[in-house]
């Protein structure tokens, strides 16, 4: 009788180094290969480019392979400890970083019945790295860009999303990566923030911006970048106006837009009841989203409806009534807004929006409430986080510091500290030298 195998592995970009994974196990003996699923690719690296079912199909046409399984955890044990075979193989790339207790694990649960873990030499000439970069060189399709929001939120713990209102901002939240407890961190998606697109432009944050220039801004960013985007539409205009918006917005590939239940002339939320502020009756916003559902084409774009209950002290009632109503109307997630200094309210409207019969994926943007962390919104409920204007903030104070700089001491001199160094500007595009 032949001999069991199990291969792991994401099969996101098979190179030749997975096929010779692939041939030494057939040696083996019977090769049941089981590919991760987006999930569980996501709870230790990006989000694959491919989906788990063409990822599927793409393993079962390999010749060696016997069957192909879902993996539903980085963790092999739930698999193993199912199907119980005589070899697991694996490259020998695991044993430090945050894959060495994975392989521990694995080593531990085939003793109980005699297994045993082969680990295949890496193939020279390879990087998974490599090939990852020069698939962003190359770019992406408003296709697939449009889809991947809706990846995201399905495979991931919390979606972090931060401010882009330039192109540079949006290479910037391309390539940002940090690594915390061995366990890779990067933004997911691009915010198009109405707030930062009009101070851009000096001008006030009420709707004073038209589509046409805000696309312009997100085509010359989508021309540099690979992430997707979320497009802040205010109040969403008028019912007929909103459809065309979510046409244009759909056609580039942006992911989703979110729109506020306010009428009137917009203020910034965050300003509550200082200014006259005017929340749109339940039926009106909810025949807002009927009509944008109504215009989309695929089944990929995504209407996010805000709710400013909280910002205009209508109460917790009222913010889980129209919640209830918006995904009636069929909004695709809800965005809670608050403009108090704790997450308090939001947390608690978490805790009973869990109760409810019907929900969707929960949106928080921690502008003011901004000492709770990601994680603990996750753990509350909430599947995507926007931080919505960060990187405008960020900009304008160190630009106005070398501008003070330069008029003070007659010279750049003293603020060359304060600059990216000229040589670095020219090796950030490709194409510069």
């Amino acid at each position: 009788m032949k001999k069991s195998v199990y291969v792991g592995m994401s099969a996101d970009l098979l190179h030749p180094g997975h096929i010779n994974i692939i041939d030494q196990a057939a040696k083996l003996g019977d090769v049941t290969v089981g590919v991760l699923t987006d999930k569980a690719i996501a709870s230790y690296k990006r989000l694959p480019y491919l989906s788990y079912q063409q990822r599927k199909t793409v393993v079962e046409n390999i010749r060696g392979v016997a069957r192909v399984v879902a993996q539903e955890t980085l963790d092999y044990r739930p698999n193993l400890q199912e199907l119980r075979p005589d070899y697991v193989v694996h490259g020998d790339d695991w044993k430090t970083g945050v894959q060495a207790k994975t392989r521990q694990q694995v080593i531990d649960v085939l003793a109980q019945w005699g297994g045993e873990l082969v680990e295949v030499g890496y193939t020279p000439g390879i990087s998974s790295t490599q090939l990852h970069g020069s698939i962003k060189e190359v770019g992406t399709t408003p296709d697939i860009r449009l889809k991947r929001l809706r990846r995201l939120i399905d495979a991931k713990n919390i979606v972090r999303v931060l401010e882009s209102h330039t192109p540079l901002c949006g290479l910037i939240i391309e390539h940002a990566r940090e690594v915390v407890d061995n366990v890779p961190r990067e933004f997911d998606a691009m915010w198009s923030s109405s707030l930062t697109d009009s101070t851009l432009k000096g001008k006030p944050d009420i709707e004073a911006l038209d589509l046409t220039a805000r696309l312009q801004t997100i085509n010359d960013t989508f021309e540099v970048t690979t992430k997707p985007l979320i497009y802040d539409a205010d109040t969403g205009g008028k019912p007929e106006h909103f459809a065309f918006t979510v046409k244009s917005l759909e056609r580039l590939g942006v992911s989703a837009t979110i729109i506020e239940d306010k009428i009137g002339l917009k203020k910034n939320s965050l300003l509550g009841n200082q200014v006259a502020q005017q929340q749109e009756s339940i039926e009106e916003f909810c025949h807002k989203i009927s009509v944008g559902k109504k215009a989309q084409i695929t089944q990929d774009f995504m209407i996010i409806a805000r709710i400013e209950s909280l910002i205009l002290d209508k109460g917790m009632g009222d913010a889980l009534e129209r919640a209830g109503a918006y995904i009636g109307a069929g909004a695709d997630a809800i965005m809670i807004h608050s403009r108090q200094g704790s997450a308090d309210e939001v947390l608690e409207f978490c805790r009973l929006y869990k109760q409810m019969e019907k929900q969707v994926p929960l949106v928080a943007v921690p502008s003011s409430y901004n000492s709770i962390t990601d994680e603990e919104l996750a753990s509350a409920g909430v599947n995507v986080v926007i931080y919505a204007n960060h990187m405008l903030r960020a900009a304008y104070p160190a630009m106005q510091k070398v501008a003070h700089s330069i008029l003070r001491n007659g010279r750049t001199y003293e603020s060359e500290g304060e600059c990216m160094p000229l040589n670095e500007i020219l090796n950030l595009i490709p194409g510069t030298r």
